[in-house]
């Protein structure tokens, strides 16, 4: 049975930039919903004692009658889990240095372009979805996006930063206002943990 994990932090931990009550009803809610349905689209499968991540990358291998609704559920708690991780309040965490800090510098140029171009990609959404940082099978950081709930493990790109622009995430403070909600976000952005990523997907 796939479970939800738990906050790496408390509701409010985020504050100011991401509220308190908006972390509570994504990860209680959103996220325990997309496990619910998770383990009841896999129920007495083989899949059903895979880590997420191997069932995503598995994909192709999911009966077609319940391939949708593991994309969809399966994909938002792949999503989410690696979500609340790549956010912290530790000041220390936020530090932006490390491999990843010479790779992302390497990649974009700098630190601003790198920024400028995640920003711009996850304006670009239309609707829901997110945007990732991730690591191809060249072992290159690219940037991408994709709808809804979909997971780069479907496509063999190892995810190490995701941001989620469904409203859900970040409507009770911001409203429709996403620019503000991207800009809050980089705040909170743990490059510890990005750094840790970064360096498994490199293996």
């Amino acid at each position: 049975m796939f479970k939800l994990p738990n906050l790496p932090y408390s509701f409010d931990a985020l504050e100011p930039h991401i509220d308190a009550k908006t972390m509570e009803i994504h990860h209680d809610k959103h996220h325990q919903t997309y496990v619910d349905k998770l383990n009841e689209a896999v129920k007495g499968t083989e899949f059903a004692n895979m880590e997420i991540g191997e069932v995503l990358k598995n994909i192709s291998k999911i009966p077609q009658d319940k391939k949708q609704a593991v994309i969809n559920h399966g994909g938002g708690h792949a999503n989410h889990s690696l979500f609340w991780e790549s956010m912290t309040p530790d000041a220390k965490k936020k530090e932006f240095k490390g491999k990843i800090a010479e790779e992302i510098k390497k990649t974009f140029e700098n630190f601003e372009n790198f920024k400028e171009q995640f920003t711009k990609a996850s304006l670009g959404i239309f609707g829901s979805g997110w945007t990732w940082l991730v690591v191809n099978s060249d072992g290159k950081l690219e940037i991408i996006s994709t709808k809804n709930q979909n997971s780069p493990l479907m496509n063999k790109l190892y995810p190490i930063l995701g941001l989620d622009v469904w409203e859900h995430a970040y409507y009770l403070k911001y409203q429709n206002k996403r620019m503000e909600y991207i800009k809050a976000w980089w705040n909170v952005v743990n490059w510890k943990k990005i750094e840790e990523l970064f360096k498994e997907a490199k293996k």
